[in-house]
């Protein structure tokens, strides 16, 4: 099992850090999602990269063995919002890291309320002025399920940004 006060990394850097491409192309992420720093984008890149693992594993199995697992596995990444109704396992293996950064807090409530750039949405977020529901949430990297999205409320008046009223229970 492991000690539980020594956790296990999150993330698993890239073997080559300093290609010219790979340095552009995780700047260009960085500015367009408004990440803290690198770390966050290789959790992101991790977590996308263990989904296609699993995808890929089972796409291996034969299809008795495969049946149950497939759709445990459609079904939460149906939840999160990364896999729409109907996908299968082609779907799953053409996950980009852009898809999970989308459903993030912050780009979320980037997007809902227009805001002039994706850090002024994190310091809204970072700031407690996001609720999902009757719960405070302050944390810029959380995943936001697909449930959730519609429940999402904003406590603050935004300059320069579009006017939001929340969403009424339907």
């Amino acid at each position: 099992m492991g000690d539980p006060r020594k956790a296990k990394k999150t993330f698993h850097r890239p073997r080559m850090i300093w290609t010219t491409d790979q340095l552009n192309a995780e700047l260009y992420i960085m500015g367009s999602y408004g990440l803290r720093n690198k770390r966050e984008l290789w959790k992101a890149e991790t977590e996308v990269a263990r989904i296609r693992n699993q995808a890929r594993a089972l796409l291996a199995l034969s299809a008795e063995l495969r049946a149950e697992k497939e759709k445990r596995l459609l079904n939460f990444l149906n939840r999160l919002g990364l896999a729409r109704e109907g996908a299968t396992l082609d779907d799953i293996l053409n996950l980009k890291i852009e898809d999970l950064l989308e459903r993030r807090l912050q780009t979320i409530v980037m997007k809902k309320i227009g805001t002039t750039s994706p850090y002024q949405a994190r310091q809204i977020v970072g700031h407690g002025h996001v609720s999902i529901g009757n719960r405070k949430v302050n944390i810029p990297g959380y995943i936001v399920k697909a449930e959730e999205e519609h429940q999402i409320m904003i406590h603050i008046e935004v300059p320069g940004a579009a006017a939001v009223q929340p969403a009424s229970a339907s």
